[in-house]
């Protein structure tokens, strides 16, 4: 039986999905897609955005080549001012993320590392900043069905660098 937020995540990524990979994994709030290049576990906030602005979106990207192997990446709502610090946090555990324009990454392999293990046990996570009139926001998402996505994203490029998925 599927949950209501599998629903809504279906409805959301499967058409998205469908013209840039294959939907690898879909449940809880997450989804893991074959992009060809790349694999990700990837999440819509809860707070949906309304169609004339951006809906902020989370996941960890993984390449074959190992190149960016479970880097955390967001796409704000809002914009960032330039001097403010944008900060994902996974229940209560910070992570300093560094941002350009109206995205946000991991700082690092370890850092990413890090990200993935506070996924695994933490019921929900939220990246926070202020824009650029210094108000705060906050793009909450549940991390329901998180940990299979990465593991099904991971697994999916490792086969791939394994030369057993072209």
């Amino acid at each position: 039986m599927m949950k209501a937020g599998t629903v809504v995540l279906l409805a959301v990524a499967a058409p998205c999905a469908a013209a840039r990979g294959n939907i690898l994994f879909a449940g809880g709030a997450w989804a893991a897609i074959d992009r060809g290049t790349a694999c990700e576990a990837i999440s819509r906030s809860q707070r949906v955005a309304p169609k004339d602005k951006i809906q902020a979106v989370a996941g960890l990207i993984f390449t074959a080549d190992h190149g960016r192997w479970g880097e955390f990446h967001a796409r704000l709502s809002r914009t960032p001012r330039g001097d403010a610090s944008v900060m994902l946090k996974i229940g209560e555990q910070p992570f300093l993320l560094t941002t350009r324009a109206g995205w946000a990454w991991s700082r690092g392999p370890m850092q990413a590392e890090a990200i993935i293990a506070a996924m695994r046990t933490a019921p929900t996570m939220r990246v926070e900043s202020r824009d650029a009139a210094g108000v705060r926001f906050s793009d909450p998402y549940l991390l329901d069905g998180a940990p299979t996505a990465i593991d099904a994203a991971a697994a999916r490029c490792a086969l791939r660098n394994a030369g057993k998925i072209e």
